[in-house]
């Protein structure tokens, strides 16, 4: 019995772990004071504890609430100052007006915290959060379901908003706009409507391709803000709060070295800082220092600019094999042997970030910055042409 009793309490903490509840655990982990024990303690919880290296957490629940890294609050949000004061204003201003915050669109490239963002506006409002993505709701169905389920003020959060399929966006259309939905009952001659009301909700949609979204759904976002690479100082924040979440010991040039080769990005910080704490236990002793830090990502295939295997081949293909271009992205794809999506969302938002590589209206071009980082000669524009020629290749 003690032992059924033990796997329920886990099976329940899992269901509070992928879907946030109003009431969820409302203490996030401190970070910064206290011992590292109590930092990272996430208070009382079920029998059967968790015990290493100075930390005793109780319940699986609390176990995955210290490794999420994750911030909980606008308060411990770190970057992006114009969209999180604008956020804060607009859940301070629905609080004392007792409304639903108007309807929000996030969008830039992946691992910002967009969806960071819209668990943070859920839980500063003290609602329920549901979550899904474009391309999950396959039918009008799918997302009346959704919507008539929702609670007074809840957040209904869409990923990648921008892969709906039309005819379940227009369904949001009178749902964000009037809080209502028509629902059609029979075909033909027997085909009658019924319109029914919902609870007004705040609809968070998230996008790293808002160019892809239509107009008339853009257009019904109150709140759009675009969210943009992190700056050195704003990651080696990111990395520091992460570290000691996960009770890493990391000296001051180790946190700066991986700031530095994660591209700008959080998501990446935080994935970069994993294997390398994976790496420091293994062959030294469990401290990240500069040189760690190094060997493990060599080990990893990132060098000194963040650039990944797949993004220096990207740019030898411009430089190699198209003179440096201009090349369209589908050429590229096809020599990588690459979706252009993923060159499109994974590997073009930094190259040009980074200035790398160039968008012009006849495809990518590498500049002498890629040129001079690679160590490959920059090609004169006699030799690109004298390149199309029969025999000159």
């Amino acid at each position: 019995m003690a032992r059924e009793g033990t796997k329920k309490q886990a099976q329940a903490g899992q269901g509070d772990a992928l879907q946030p509840t109003p009431g969820g655990p409302s203490k996030p982990p401190k970070v910064g004071t206290g011992p590292a024990s109590e930092r990272c303690r996430a208070g009382s919880g079920g029998e059967g504890g968790v015990k290493g290296q100075g930390l005793l957490i109780k319940g699986k629940e609390e176990v995955e609430e210290a490794l999420n890294l994750r911030p909980r609050r606008l308060a411990e949000y770190i970057g992006q100052g114009q969209v999180v004061e604008s956020l804060g204003i607009a859940i301070e201003a629905a609080k004392k007006r007792g409304d639903a915050v108007d309807h929000v669109l996030l969008y830039g490239p992946p691992g910002l915290g967009k969806t960071t963002l819209a668990h943070i506006i859920a839980k500063e409002m003290d609602v329920g959060i549901v979550t899904t993505s474009g391309p999950a709701l396959e039918k009008g169905g799918d997302l009346i379901g959704i919507l008539t389920h929702l609670k007074k003020g809840d957040v209904f959060f869409i990923d990648e908003i921008h892969r709906l399929p039309r005819t379940v966006e227009e369904y949001l259309y009178s749902a964000v706009e009037d809080f209502a939905i028509s629902i059609v009952f029979d075909k033909g001659s027997h085909a009658r409507s019924y319109r029914s009301r919902l609870e007004k909700f705040t609809l968070v949609g998230a996008t790293t391709r808002a160019g892809l979204i239509s107009s008339p759904l853009r257009e019904r976002f109150g709140i759009q803000r675009a969210l943009d690479f992190y700056t050195m100082e704003e990651l080696c924040r990111v990395v520091r709060r992460s570290a000691a979440l996960l009770q890493v010991p990391v000296d001051e040039e180790g946190v700066v070295e991986i700031a530095r080769r994660s591209r700008g990005t959080p998501r990446i910080a935080n994935r970069i800082l994993r294997r390398v704490r994976d790496y420091a236990q293994v062959r030294h002793a469990g401290v990240i220092t500069r040189p760690v830090t190094q060997e493990a990502l060599e080990l990893e295939g990132i060098d000194g600019e963040g650039l990944t295997t797949l993004d220096k081949k990207f740019l030898e293909t411009v430089i190699i094999h198209y003179k440096g271009g201009p090349v369209g992205l589908e050429a590229i794809a096809a020599v990588l042997q690459e979706e252009t999506d993923t060159l499109v969302d994974m590997v073009e938002p930094f190259l040009l970030k980074a200035g790398f590589i160039l968008r012009t209206p006849k495809g990518r071009k590498a500049t002498d910055k890629a040129h001079g980082y690679l160590g490959l000669p920059k090609t004169s524009a006699e030799e690109r042409q004298l390149s199309f020629l029969p025999g000159q290749r």
